[in-house]
């Protein structure tokens, strides 16, 4: 993976949901399927508590078997998660995701919270770059005007 830093390079422009720990998780979960994502922050004022995701809503709530109405975030989120720096290259979070096994990374900058970063979202950054490195290529030894027609 080339050196993209997670922000801007990977995470841009994005609305953190989040949540109280005494939130229920049916809320929370309903949030995340509006919203179409898979993980919410929960938080104390500015300050991160944890991090709740479809996971833990599998494991902690639905196997164990919670009521989400009645079962607060702070039961059942991920405490503590690993966070990660704006400025962390793009290959820190994969790194991290695939040692501890997850797929959300919270993005602090001193800290406040500036997003999560994704599995997919890091995805999406490899494939974009495999795409230009692959133009890149094509036009270096076809060169700029080349095509299969000429």
């Amino acid at each position: 993976m080339p050196k993209r830093k997670l922000v801007p390079d990977v995470v841009r422009e994005q609305e953190v949901i989040s949540f109280k720990p005494d939130d229920m998780v049916g809320a929370a979960v309903k949030a995340m399927a509006e919203r179409r994502v898979g993980a919410v922050l929960v938080m104390e004022g500015d300050g991160l508590k944890g991090i709740f995701t479809e996971r833990d809503l599998v494991t902690r709530v639905v196997a164990q078997d919670l009521d989400p109405k009645t079962t607060a975030l702070g039961q059942v989120m991920t405490a503590g998660p690993d966070t990660l720096p704006p400025d962390a290259m793009a290959i820190e979070a994969l790194d991290l995701m695939r040692k501890h096994n997850y797929r959300h990374l919270p993005v602090l900058r001193d800290g406040a919270v500036v997003g999560i970063v994704s599995i997919r979202d890091l995805y999406a950054a490899v494939h974009a770059q495999l795409e230009q490195e692959i133009k890149e290529r094509d036009s270096f030894i076809f060169g700029q005007d080349y095509s299969i027609g000429a």
